[in-house]
């Protein structure tokens, strides 16, 4: 969603997996930025954007190497602030006369402390006090800048980085070899504040304003024309239908797809929420025998997950033709989606896994994408929801994704699996509820595992399934944490669902962050 109506900062991306999260430190800024990979920002690209500030991104290659990436030589001829990221910081020294070599004993990875050099620099303020003259930051590089070009001094420096940090400030350029938007880099964001505050911003672009640019932007793609909304129940689906809803009104139709893929009861308290307390025509589309028989003997992941794209694609081309006048599609697709799909507009980053609501559309539904949250972190949907009335009790809910229980069952899908699963599922989130723990856990599942083991029941012997359990900490899911359980409640909450779930006689508890996993099993 291009924006027009704020001051913006272009993210450049060189492929980095944790770009994304410099757009999260500028958003919590509430500093309007939009990321594009270094292929698409062009001089006419820069001459149409006119962004305010420039951040060159991280990423994987060596500035070294033939054919390496390169921003166009026009960003630095912008006169406007420039900060550049690790690979950022290295592709800048190089195009402006400095020097950068390989690692050869200077690589770092992880965590490293830099020390300021004594000359003070805007850009570090409120970082190194009178008691500790170290700040910790996250590194991750292998070659490093040997000479620094013509104009800029050297601020801070660490053990492998003798130019930690860098600058011209005369031309307000800027370079880091640490990243600042990690979690491990504790004072990132104040060094985010300050750029942008160098950069002049006003810091005004907010939820309320996203909101009315948002409705605006679909009054004016949509028209006259009708919307076919995919509603899954989910915060994200529902926060786009009610946005959706609140710039064109009765022209919206949502329909709700039950692939036999839901949480228990799942079906019955999207079904009259959204028929009691929002006047919004709501088609249910009971289609699980479709599903369910197509994903019959399908074990491997990415093609359950495309076969369920297909599926939910051909239920809405069904109801779309049955609807008059329909020319649109709006999902809830969010920016996290978009990312682990494929590098956000077609940047250099790898492809995590695909998801079922990101692509584009097959051309033979004639219908167009309406995708009003495709820029938007989780967080920010619930501020919008919030901004839109929504209550907390459903804006709080935890994610579920698209496929559903297809990709908390590894292996092939069976009736008799999913069933298991919805009751472990139950019996889970009530232990986290009746704790109070609800709304400290980003996202709370079970995973039934594609394996049985021997247990013991009584004098009995059983062979049944094994499963996991996955509760994780969160502020946009692009990274997680599990969440700290004590033994006694992992215990109690085993010991129930052996007793109240047939078909269980095993429960683990996973504890794997993301990175390296991802949060969902599949």
């Amino acid at each position: 969603m291009t924006n027009t109506a704020h001051d913006r900062l272009l993210i450049i991306d060189f492929g980095s997996q944790v770009t994304q999260l410099i757009a999260r430190r500028l958003r919590e800024l509430n500093v309007y930025c939009e990321i594009h990979p270094f292929q698409a920002v062009t001089d006419a690209f820069l001459q149409d954007f006119r962004p305010r500030a420039v951040i060159l991104s991280g990423g994987p290659a060596s500035v070294l190497d033939d054919g390496s990436p390169r921003p166009p030589q026009a960003v630095f001829d912008l006169g406007v602030p420039v900060l550049g990221i690790c690979y950022g910081q290295q592709v800048m020294m190089q195009m402006l006369g400095g020097r950068v070599e390989r690692g050869d004993g200077t690589a770092e990875f992880g965590r490293a402390y830099i020390r300021p050099t004594g000359e003070a620099l805007e850009l570090l303020d409120g970082w190194f006090t009178a008691d500790d003259d170290r700040e910790q930051v996250w590194m991750s590089h292998g070659d490093h800048v040997a000479a620094l070009a013509p104009g800029f001094a050297a601020y801070a420096t660490s053990p492998g980085a003798p130019f930690a940090v860098a600058a011209d400030p005369s031309r307000r350029f800027y370079a880091v070899q640490f990243h600042p938007e990690v979690h491990h880099t504790p004072a990132g964001s104040k060094l985010y504040a300050n750029f942008v505050r160098i950069a002049g911003f006003k810091g005004d672009w907010t939820m309320a304003a996203y909101r009315d640019e948002a409705i605006a932007k679909i009054r004016a793609q949509i028209g006259d024309g009708r919307v076919i909304c995919g509603l899954s129940g989910g915060v994200d689906s529902s926060v786009a239908a009610v946005l959706i809803h609140e710039a064109i009104g009765d022209q919206l139709t949502c329909v709700f797809v039950d692939h036999g893929l839901l949480r228990q009861g799942e079906a019955d308290e999207v079904v009259s929420m959204f028929r009691d307390h929002y006047n919004i025509p709501l088609i249910h589309a009971d289609e699980s025998e479709l599903f369910l028989g197509e994903l019959e003997g399908v074990s491997d992941p990415e093609t359950k997950r495309k076969i369920i794209g297909r599926l939910f694609i051909d239920v809405f081309q069904k109801h779309a033709d049955a609807t008059e006048g329909a020319q649109f599609l709006a999902q809830g697709t969010l920016y996290p989606d978009v990312i682990e799909s494929v590098s956000f507009s077609g940047g250099p980053s790898v492809t995590i896994k695909s998801h079922h609501n990101v692509g584009g559309l097959p051309e033979k539904m004639g219908l167009k994408l309406v995708e009003p949250l495709r820029e938007l972190f989780k967080d920010e949907v619930r501020a919008l929801g919030r901004e839109l009335g929504l209550p907390d009790s459903f804006i709080g809910r935890h994610p579920f994704p698209g496929p559903g229980l297809a990709i908390r069952c590894p292996g092939e899908i069976t009736r008799e699996k999913l069933e298991i699963l919805r009751r472990a599922d139950a019996v889970f989130i009530d232990q986290i509820r009746k704790h109070g723990l609800y709304d400290e856990i980003w996202q709370a599942f079970v995973a039934i595992l594609p394996v049985r083991t021997v247990g013991v029941m009584g004098d009995g012997r059983t062979y049944d399934h094994a499963c996991a359990l996955r509760a994780v900490t969160s502020v946009d899911g692009m990274t997680a944490d599990y969440y700290p359980f004590t033994h006694e409640f992992l215990g109690e909450t085993a010991t129930r669902i052996i007793n109240e779930v047939k078909g269980i006689n095993r429960v683990t508890y996973d504890i794997t962050s993301k990175p390296p996993g991802t949060i969902e099993w599949e």
